[in-house]
């Protein structure tokens, strides 16, 4: 499994702009073949920072997901809003254990 983790640190008041795209980034990218989860959340103490985080079958399902055509309409929302700097990583892990 692929896990994609990580921040985008936003112009201030870019978060709340982003919400309908953000919106539309996640159900569409849900329903791509390797898709396992995606989420973004807005930090609680910074809320100019958006956390990102992906779960993907393999590297190759990743690499299609980079090539949607929603993924070119959320990168054109996010630089219109104002991205100030970004830390994203990618990791090969297993499945985990469950904490619960």
């Amino acid at each position: 499994m692929i896990q994609v983790i990580g921040t985008v640190k936003l112009a201030p008041g870019a978060y709340a702009k982003l919400i309908p795209a953000a919106q539309t980034m996640i159900s569409e990218t849900l329903k791509e073949d390797g898709c396992i989860r995606y989420a973004f959340s807005q930090d609680i103490v910074d809320p100019t920072i958006m956390h990102i985080a992906e779960a993907w079958r393999d590297v190759a399902a990743l690499m299609v997901h980079g090539k949607a055509p929603h993924m070119a309409v959320w990168r054109a929302a996010v630089g219109e809003a104002g991205v100030e700097g970004r830390d994203l990583r990618m990791y090969d892990t297993d499945e985990g254990k469950s904490l619960g």
